[in-house]
């Protein structure tokens, strides 16, 4: 580091409401402890916010969805110059996207970095021939880290962890930090609502987080005639192939009991009206935010038996797992605890307590500043 000011704290992540939803806990513990936070992504909506919180913005368009170098070469070139210009103590890349564009245009710089890539032990699993291009990618960009940087593989889940240890690379360290920290200051635990059982889900409206399943359980307990309703709290994501289209989620508003609400600003608007938090997600995940937040309000949890949705949903605890595509488990589940105010208060309780003592903004940011301490103080 040099001396006579702050380290610099550079993350790289791909859009900036993304950085200031998923990685502004840690990014206040390490403005607070002393680092400079500059950020580099594509800018659309969150200019003000970031300026509000002393951070210093570099706009870098990243095209969306693209890993290929090629299709990143001027990402590439503006995260070059940018290395050069303000020279980092520490750099966070945030996801798969960001670590392999700034790895590529950090090579031959000193750099010490921190490589955040959650909810990807599918990649390594699945034989597709687009997850084994994507495997070999991967490794060769780990290797690199391995090579020529004071670098480490941030992982959120013990799941993702065994996985990067399957790559076997020499000189590759790994760290676990569970999730991007929920505010558990702003977000309390919620009386029940006193309408009829009432089913959320927060999340992008694509394939990946489970929604059409969800939306078949909630159909297949109409038809039996147990009136539940279901709140959809999210967006489609024309980016992503896997996507809901506009016209199917619009039409889940016809359906009786199943409302969509679009974009969601105010996440306690959603759990205030809903008993139950679902999630029943496909995998790809680190520790998702939606269930984090929703076990902060006190909701007991519905989620799938995949990485990263276990490490919340606990069963007797916290909630219920259920199969990956199982939509007679999922209503089954949510009917169980529709039926029992005592079973979702004890679950609910039981998830705010997990979500204070283990995933806190305070806890994570701690976590979190600890290993940049140890980077930034190693710094070539």
């Amino acid at each position: 580091m040099t001396k006579g000011r702050p380290p610099r704290l550079l993350y790289v992540v791909t859009e900036d409401w993304y950085f200031l939803s998923h990685r502004l806990p840690m990014a206040r513990a390490a403005r607070d402890a002393g680092f400079e936070v500059h950020v580099a992504t594509n800018v659309k909506d969150g200019a003000s916010a970031i300026a509000r919180e002393g951070f210093i913005l570099h706009p870098v368009r990243f095209p969306r969805g693209r890993l290929d170098p090629l299709g990143n070469l001027g990402a590439i070139r503006a995260l070059r110059r940018l290395h050069r210009e303000i020279k980092p103590a520490l750099v966070h890349r945030v996801a798969l996207q960001p670590v392999v564009t700034d790895v590529i245009a950090a090579v031959g710089l000193p750099v010490s970095s921190v490589n955040a890539v959650a909810g990807f032990g599918h990649t390594f699993v699945s034989k597709t021939v687009k997850t084994l291009g994507l495997r070999a990618l991967l490794g060769a960009i780990f290797r690199l880290i391995a090579a020529r940087e004071n670098g480490i593989i941030l992982v959120q889940n013990p799941d993702d962890q065994e996985t990067v240890a399957t790559l076997d690379i020499a000189g590759l360290r790994v760290a676990l930090i569970p999730g991007s920290g929920v505010d558990t200051r702003a977000l309390q635990p919620l009386p029940e609502p006193e309408s009829s059982i009432t089913v959320g889900f927060a999340g992008r409206l694509i394939d990946i987080k489970g929604i059409r399943t969800l939306v078949a359980a909630h159909r297949l307990l109409r038809a039996r005639g147990v009136s539940i309703s279901l709140l959809i709290a999210g967006t489609p994501d024309p980016a992503n192939p896997s996507s809901v289209p506009q016209t199917e989620a619009e039409h889940w508003n016809s359906e009786p009991g199943i409302t969509w609400l679009g974009h969601v600003t105010d996440i306690v608007s959603l759990w205030t009206k809903a008993h139950i938090a679902a999630l029943p997600s496909r995998g790809g995940e680190g520790v998702p935010k939606s269930l984090l937040e929703a076990a902060a309000c006190g909701r007991p949890l519905i989620a799938t038996d995949v990485p990263g949705c276990r490490e919340i949903a606990v069963p007797g605890d916290t909630g219920i797992l259920i199969p990956v595509d199982d939509v007679e488990a999922l209503a089954a589940a949510i009917e169980k605890l529709s039926q029992s105010a005592e079973l979702r208060a004890r679950l609910g309780s039981g998830a705010r307590r997990l979500a204070a003592a283990r995933f806190s903004a305070e806890a994570v940011g701690r976590a979190t500043v600890d290993l940049y301490r140890q980077l930034a103080d190693k710094a070539p």
